[in-house]
């Protein structure tokens, strides 16, 4: 009897979603090595591999057989998607077109060679980034430059500006992901896309407060506030929007900064400078890579208290996603900093998650760990941290707890979609 790969469901799959592979077939016992690769849209390729061995009967079923070594080790029943590793080194995964999915192969080859044995099945594994029903509406209004998801279904739902960091461009595969789970999520552009700023040396927070109101006053997005969320510099920005702007109820927080850090915000007649850094405080690592950690200031010293956000102005409910291994910046001090000051004005304490051995891009379930990589405005590749399992167990959790911190706070359905190692 040949053997057969299977992976379930077999219909349409997203990205964020577990599937259960199995194999059937094998002979009683026999030892296989599983094999995973994608390639991204710029023809990177990834792979990951783990090895097996069949049951009594001669099947194989990854969410009750241990791997025995490989990528990684032990029942992971997604391994083989996010222990995925970059040919070329220091490559982050990134979907850039989500109305594309990625094309997982998956193999399954005799014995524990990884490269060595005869290939006994195969099959290909498509992973979607909009759910059936998703609308992909480009917004180009006024000075905004955005893509707006809508969930299917007549509305209104809850609204989520999305952010991303360093690098800029338009970033869409959090939001498209997160409308598939009932909300109206607008992946925003800030610099470097289209008409915008080459560069996000100074920032101006008119341009935000145009896309709030914009996301604010769409039919199809339920008051009376919405919700923002952002990772890195994207969720320093959001801090920022929630201490100057109105109509915030809700903001997710993920390795964020509470000081003005790589440039200057502006919001009518008041500035935030940047904390500035000192190169000289720079480690490197055991293999070579750049360690920024102490690079910034802290913004708790005299000299730099004006780069602090003043987030006690906000009236948002906060909740903080935090890598305790984040090497991009201090995020867990960020977290306590901000609830400190918060709780000092008599403003409602932050939820903080603290995620142990987690790095800088916590990202939605099963994108593989990005653990060193390209930053733009240091110009060399530089730790971000983490190690992939625990990595990736914490993404599964953020994205449970973000979608129901923000289904409780913007008044969406009380459950989750949530996702499963």
């Amino acid at each position: 009897m040949a053997a057969t790969l299977t992976v379930e469901p077999a219909g349409r799959c997203c990205w964020d979603e577990p599937v259960r592979i199995a194999v059937r077939g094998l002979a009683p016992e026999q030892p296989v090595t599983l094999r995973a690769s994608l390639r991204d849209e710029k023809g990177a390729r990834f792979r990951a591999h783990a090895r097996y061995r069949a049951d009594a009967a001669g099947h194989l079923d990854l969410a009750r057989a241990p791997a025995l070594g490989g990528s990684f080790a032990g029942l992971e029943p997604m391994g083989l998607l996010w222990a995925l590793e970059p040919d070329r080194p220091f490559w982050r995964l990134v979907k850039r077109d989500v109305q594309t999915p990625f094309v997982v192969e998956l193999e399954v080859l005799d014995g524990h060679e990884p490269d060595g044995g005869r290939l006994l099945a195969r099959a290909e594994h498509e992973r979607h980034f909009m759910s059936p029903g998703v609308r992909r509406v480009p917004v180009r209004a006024g000075r905004v430059r955005a893509t707006l998801f809508l969930p299917p279904g007549p509305g209104p739902f809850p609204g989520i500006v999305d952010l991303f960091g360093v690098g800029g461009g338009l970033m869409e595969y959090r939001a498209s992901l997160l409308a598939g789970k009932g909300f109206a999520v607008m992946a925003l552009a800030y610099y470097n896309y289209e008409d915008l700023p080459k560069k996000a040396n100074i920032l101006h927070l008119e341009y935000f407060e145009e896309a709030v109101n914009y996301l604010l006053n769409h039919p199809q997005v339920k008051g009376p506030g919405i919700g923002l969320l952002g990772i890195s510099r994207g969720g320093q920005l959001c801090l920022t929007m929630a201490t100057f702007l109105k109509g915030i109820t809700a903001a997710v927080i993920i390795n964020g900064s509470v000081a003005s850090a790589g440039g200057t915000l502006c919001y009518k007649d008041e500035t935030l400078p940047p904390v500035g850094s000192n190169l000289n405080r720079i480690k490197v690592t055991k293999d070579g890579i750049a360690d920024i950690v102490d690079v910034l200031n802290s913004p708790l010293e005299e000299c730099y208290q004006k780069s602090f956000i003043p987030v006690e102005r906000s009236d948002t409910t906060f909740l903080f996603l935090v890598g305790q291994d984040d090497h991009n910046w201090k995020s867990e001090f960020y977290a306590d900093e901000a609830s400190k000051r918060l709780q000092a004005h008599g403003k409602e304490k932050p939820q903080i998650i603290c995620y142990p051995e987690t790095g800088h891009y916590i990202e939605p379930p099963y994108f593989p760990l990005c653990r060193a990589g390209m930053h733009l405005l240091v110009g060399s590749n530089i730790l971000f941290g983490g190690k992939p399992k625990p990595h990736a167990m914490a993404q599964v959790d953020a994205w449970k707890q973000l979608q129901t911190f923000f289904h409780k706070h913007l008044g969406g359905e009380a459950g989750t979609v949530s996702a499963k190692l």
